[in-house]
């Protein structure tokens, strides 16, 4: 919720939820109920925001193995803090 990114960084609320709704536009959170956002996984965060750049700067949106990359490289810390099961041993 925004009451608890604003609490873990230590800002306003009102500040957490102009950069939680802006991440939504910019295709990093989706958009839940009232002042709840939800993170995306990483892969797809990282190719739905690098289309919705494209979609903004006018450039043909195609595969870009460094987007790609990105989310690669996210996918194990997030699922490590999502789920019990992929931590490490």
């Amino acid at each position: 919720s925004a009451n608890q990114i604003a609490k873990h960084l230590e800002i306003s609320v009102e500040e957490a939820m102009k950069i939680s709704e802006r991440l939504v536009e910019l295709g990093g959170f989706i958009d839940m109920p009232e002042t709840e956002f939800e993170a995306m996984h990483p892969r797809f965060t990282a190719v739905n925001m690098y289309r919705k750049m494209c979609e903004r700067e006018n450039i043909d949106f195609k595969k870009n193995s460094i987007v790609d990359n990105i989310g690669i490289a996210l996918e194990e810390p997030y699922d490590n803090v999502r789920t019990k099961y992929n931590k490490k041993r």
